[in-house]
């Protein structure tokens, strides 16, 4: 179903993100855990693709299986960074070919090893080239930077990057994580204000542990992590158990309050952990997201 179908379906949105484990242990703990997934009847899952297409086979092999083998609806994240035009028009290709409806297109992260040519510049470009392919009409989804990218200071700037990938032909705008959700509604009112019209989906990653957190901090560069969250977290920061209440209970704090706000699409990075998820839905009053819809 194309992202719009499903927007107009829910009312209230919930989705999640999975990546595509690398070793069979990994595979075959993900595997385990789909029916708890299943089980919170996301809306959609999301599946990421490696630093310059370094998962890419995985990732097709994890799509597929969602799409065959659950009742998840997925979409997979594609990528421009070291890609040319065949290889994604082959990828596209692929997934016309199981019926996936949807992609988010992304500029991506550049591999430690370096990078080969690409003949896609910006996420824009990407967005354009899925667009224009003529064996599905896909619905495509961008990422948005609510603190900001590490890699573009210039926030006006940074606003005009966003405003030209929904002019290419965007969808939706799937947030980077936040912790702040005041510095995610001023992000959402300077989207308006430039005239980003395309639905927003707030992006939510419940700390589970302090290794944890700096891994965010590494991967997610510029995201803010607030006083009051880093007191709670020192106060317990010995007790791994009393760390995961604390970053599970600021994530749900999050969501009642965006729901609050009338912000009706939260996407979960699950890290392919159902637990906290599940956590978060119980701390909300529902066991799925259809008692949301």
């Amino acid at each position: 179903m194309r992202i719009d179908d499903i927007l107009t379906r829910d009312k209230t949105l919930f989705s999640f993100e999975f990546f595509p484990p690398k070793t069979d242990n990994g595979w075959s703990a993900l595997s385990a855990r789909l029916a708890a997934f299943e089980a919170l009847e996301p809306s959609f899952v999301s599946v990421t693709y490696g630093a310059g297409g370094s998962t890419r086979d995985k990732t097709n092999a994890l799509v597929k299986h969602l799409a065959a083998e659950t009742s998840l609806d997925p979409i997979p994240h594609l990528t421009c960074v070291g890609h040319s035009k065949k290889d994604i028009g082959e990828l596209l290709t692929g997934y016309a070919e199981v019926g996936i409806d949807n992609l988010l297109a992304l500029r991506g992260d550049k591999p430690q090893e370096g990078i080969a040519d690409s003949d896609f510049s910006y996420g824009a470009d990407l967005v354009k080239h899925i667009k224009s392919f003529n064996g599905r009409a896909f619905g495509v989804g961008v990422a948005g930077y609510p603190e900001g990218h590490p890699e573009t200071p210039n926030r006006l700037t940074q606003m005009e990057h966003l405003k030209a990938k929904v002019d290419a032909g965007a969808d939706w705008i799937c947030t980077q994580l936040f912790f702040d959700n005041n510095a995610f509604y001023d992000w959402k009112e300077r989207c308006e204000l430039s005239g980003i019209n395309a639905p927003i989906l707030a992006g939510i990653m419940p700390i589970t542990s302090i290794a944890n957190m700096k891994s965010m901090a590494e991967l997610a560069g510029g995201t803010n992590f607030p006083a009051a969250l880093q007191r709670r977290l020192m106060r317990c920061q010995d007790d791994p158990d009393a760390v995961r209440n604390v970053g599970i209970s600021w994530a749900a704090e999050q969501c009642a309050d965006l729901l609050d706000h009338d912000v009706r699409e939260i996407h979960f990075f699950t890290m392919n952990q159902s637990s906290a998820t599940e956590d978060i839905y119980k701390s909300l009053g529902v066991t799925s997201s259809s008692k949301l819809r």
